[in-house]
């Protein structure tokens, strides 16, 4: 059994310690909205929160998380899709398949957590998930349109 605190509220999971958490958020809690890529924390499409900083869920078993620490979802981020990151993306029209978008998202929050005022060479230095459809300059482009609508909300 592990105890998650997973988008505010905590979860009880009955699971192997060794079970990487995005399976957790995906088979056992049906929080489809983090994706599977590569399975080696390379791509980036399973990014989620952990206490505040984009991890890599896909790498990272459930035993090494403590049930104080806090784990925030693309589902978590913001209850209807306000999240000025993810208007951001809308008024840009970011996504092209779409796949990695929930894990870029979440690592575009990280970022402007860390620096509100990113260049494109922090942009280029921190984003380092993969887009397959190679929308890049829209993703730049929508960073720099969040980060000047707000000074970061939390996510």
């Amino acid at each position: 059994m592990a105890r998650l605190t997973i988008n505010g509220a905590p979860r009880d999971v009955e699971v192997d310690p060794d079970t990487p958490l995005l399976w957790v958020l995906r088979e056992q809690l049906g929080m489809t909205g983090t994706k599977y890529g590569c399975g080696i924390a390379q791509c980036g499409s399973c990014t989620v929160h952990l206490d505040g900083v984009a991890t890599r869920s896909c790498v990272l078993p459930v035993s090494a998380i403590g049930p104080e620490q806090q784990i925030v979802t693309i589902e978590g981020l913001s209850p209807d899709g306000s999240h000025p990151v993810q208007q951001a993306w809308l008024a840009l029209d970011v996504p092209q398949c779409g796949y990695c978008q929930s894990g870029m998202i979440m690592a575009a929050v990280g970022l402007l957590q860390q620096n509100g005022n990113p260049t494109d060479e922090d942009i280029n230095a921190e984003m380092t998930n993969i887009c397959r459809c190679g929308t890049y300059n829209r993703v730049r482009a929508a960073i720099k349109l969040a980060a000047g609508n707000s000074k970061t909300q939390a996510g």
